[in-house]
This record gives C-alpha cells, sequence and structure tokens, in this order.
C-alpha cells in the first residue's frame, strides 16, 4: 500500500509504472466509493499506460482531513498527489464526485491534465434540499439507512439480483466509509456549481454514462458535454452510475479509444 501527506492529509493510493512515453492515467472515485471500484479497468490497462488511483479524504484508506470540505479541497488534494508523484500532462478519469474533482483541476492545474475522461458526473449534481436531507439521515442515522436508496441508483436491476455476491460486497464498501467523510463530501457537492468551470474546459474531454444511470442520468451527463468546447458524448448500455463495475470492457474500449485520438506526447511521469 502507498501513502502519501498532502495538505495535512494522507491519502492512500497506488502508483502503477507503465512504458516511457505512454499518458498516465489518473481515477477519481465517486462519493461514498474507494478506488476499488476501478479494479476490473485498470487490470485491462495495466502494462500499456502508467496509472494512478487514489482515495480521496474522507473515503477509503485516506485521512478524513478537516471538515466541512468543498469539491476546492479535494482538486488541491489531487494536485499535491500529483505534484508529490511527478504527474503532469495525465489523462484524468473522474467518476460523480470524482468528475467533478477532475473539471476543476483542468482549470486550475491546467499543466496537470492532458485529457479528461467524464463518468457519470455534472457541472451540477442535485439539489440543496437532497443533499441537506441526505446528511441529516447520515449523521443521525448513518450510511446504513440510505444504503439500499443510493444503490438503486448506483447499479441497474441485473446487477442487485440477490445471489450476486459483488453486488453485496459494493453494498458493504458503501456502508463502511467514514459518515464524517461521506456527510462533508455531500456539503461539498452541494455547493459546487461548476456551470462556468465546464465552459472553460480546453482540453479533449469524454463525457460517458450509463443508460441507467439514476444519479447523474443521461440527459444531465449531455448537459454538461454541451457546455465543454468540443466534447464528446458516449452512452454505455446496461450500467447505471459505475460503469467500471458493471460493464469494464466497455468502459476500458472506451478510454482506449479516446487516448488513441489524442496528440502524440512525451513522457508525462518522470
Amino acid at each position: 500500500m502507498q501513502f502519501a501527506t498532502v495538505n495535512n492529509v494522507i491519502l492512500h493510493h497506488q502508483l502503477i509504472g507503465g512504458p516511457a512515453g505512454r499518458p498516465v492515467i489518473v481515477f477519481a472515485n465517486a462519493l461514498g466509493t474507494d478506488f476499488r471500484i476501478w479494479r476490473d479497468v485498470v487490470v485491462r490497462l495495466a502494462g500499456d499506460f502508467p496509472i494512478v488511483t487514489y482515495d480521496k479524504r474522507g473515503h477509503g484508506l485516506s485521512d478524513l482531513g478537516q471538515v466541512p470540505y468543498s469539491i476546492d479541497d479535494h482538486v488541491l488534494d489531487l494536485a499535491a498527489l500529483l505534484d508529490r508523484l511527478d504527474v503532469k500532462g495525465a489523462v484524468i478519469c473522474g467518476l460523480s464526485v470524482g468528475g467533478m474533482i477532475a473539471q476543476g483541476l483542468a482549470t486550475k492545474r491546467p499543466d496537470l491534465v492532458k485529457a479528461l475522461v467524464l463518468c457519470d458526473t455534472a457541472h451540477r449534481i442535485g439539489t440543496a434540499e437532497m443533499w441537506d436531507a441526505r446528511i441529516e439521515s447520515v449523521e443521525t442515522k448513518g450510511i446504513e439507512s440510505l444504503a439500499d436508496a443510493v444503490l438503486e441508483r448506483w447499479f441497474t436491476p441485473a446487477f442487485r439480483r440477490p445471489e450476486n455476491a459483488a453486488y453485496h460486497g459494493y453494498r458493504n464498501m458503501l456502508t463502511r466509509q467514514s459518515a464524517v467523510g461521506y456527510a462533508a463530501t455531500c456539503a461539498a457537492l452541494r455547493d459546487a456549481d461548476l456551470t462556468e468551470t465546464a465552459k472553460r474546459i480546453s482540453v479533449p474531454t469524454l463525457c460517458v454514462v450509463g443508460d441507467q444511470d439514476g444519479s447523474t442520468p443521461p440527459d444531465v451527463v449531455l448537459s454538461m458535454a454541451r457546455l465543454i468546447p468540443g466534447a464528446r458524448y458516449e452512452v454505455i448500455k446496461d450500467a447505471g452510475h459505475i460503469p467500471s463495475i458493471e460493464q469494464p470492457e466497455i468502459m476500458t474500449e472506451m478510454v482506449r479509444a479516446f487516448i488513441a485520438t489524442l496528440p502524440e506526447v512525451g513522457d508525462s511521469h518522470r
């Protein structure tokens, strides 16, 4: 396991080496998850690209840090981690809140970002009322109290069948996250409006969404894609909010095909 202290928090991360001259792919995960949601994509890309995955503050094995959080806190954490790892010109692949972190990073630290894959995310997610209700539920009754409702938005009915052991495993991942870190990131999402940020993104961008995403449905992701100059938009069939779990083969091929369209670069991990 790898750990680094940045911005007074310890971030759990994973650095996988790859061929020189290939862009580093950086994966940023969703609310209530850790970097294991990318496993089935990472194993298909490992050896062909350098890869960085990490647990954002308040999630997985990373520190809680000071609460409340803002999206900028998460953005600055990722920027500091990539500086620590000496990574520049990376392809940032962010899902849900990870996609908002990716958008912020592209505008605040363009030296770190060559391209974006924005997966099941948006320039604004939910309403203040929705997030306040979720925060109250987590603070008074714990994550378990809303797990079933969250998982219905994350996964298709086919994946949620009772005999699917993986479904139960990802439920455990959600409910075992820090309630404080979860609520703090809910507040960050509540307060984040990246409409103007999305309009300023100047790197090649692929926007991807599962056709059955209940958290950021296709029309929401499409509205974000229309804000980003020149963005591409793709829908993954038979997937909910986390295609890297339900359709990793398709997700991987989309990432590969997108990177193949990018201008040739030198070694982005020195």
